[in-house]
């Protein structure tokens, strides 16, 4: 994906690992803290949010660097929407 630079299988799986934990404790927070404007924006804020997690993430593990929030809101998107089919298809399992 343009915008993001991977060293390694190492570095992918600690950003995978320090995302989550941010999108499990920073994030939650966020999100409470703006569900007015979340709802404004029809939920397209959360996506915000997970791209700047993400974005934190780039600066937290080395050898994964995201350039830019434009690349990071995508990376959420691209995110969330495997997010949905992995529990379509376990829920179908």
């Amino acid at each position: 994906m343009p915008g993001f630079h991977v060293a390694g299988l190492l570095p992918a799986l600690i950003a995978a690992v320090v995302i989550g934990l941010l999108n499990a404790t920073v994030g939650l927070f966020l999100k409470i803290i703006t569900i007015p404007l979340s709802i404004l924006t029809l939920g397209i804020f959360l996506l915000v949010i997970n791209g700047v997690m993400i974005l934190v993430a780039s600066a937290l593990v080395p050898g994964f660097r995201v350039y830019g929030l434009g690349p990071a809101f995508w990376g959420a998107v691209v995110l969330a929407l495997l997010g949905m089919l992995i529990r379509a298809i376990v829920k179908d399992a």
